[in-house]
């Protein structure tokens, strides 16, 4: 299992939560209503999570409401990654 980082990116014009996941950073976008942003990461991660099981840890020093919200979403994250996991192992369709 390898432990990625998610971090916090805070901009004038957008905030964002930032996953890096095998030299790739992923971005969802927190000020705006995008479930498209949001689809086109997860399948991202999806093709990455075909290549072996990962989780991420969120770094961030500041504790304010978009820590604890993105803390929150990492946590779920996480847990979503390993059901989708184990459903790939269980159909084989991870990658060699």
């Amino acid at each position: 299992m390898v432990t990625n980082k998610a971090k916090i990116n805070r901009n004038d014009s957008k905030d964002s939560l930032i996953l890096n996941v095998n030299n790739q950073a992923l971005e969802i976008i927190l000020t705006e209503d995008n479930p498209n942003n949001v689809k086109a990461v997860f399948n991202s991660l999806l093709k990455e999570l075909k290549k072996g099981f990962f989780i991420f840890e969120l770094d961030d020093s500041s504790e304010d409401l978009y820590y604890n919200i993105c803390k929150e979403y990492v946590t779920q994250l996480n847990t979503d990654l390993k059901s989708v996991y184990d459903e790939l192992s269980d159909y084989e369709l991870l990658e060699e």
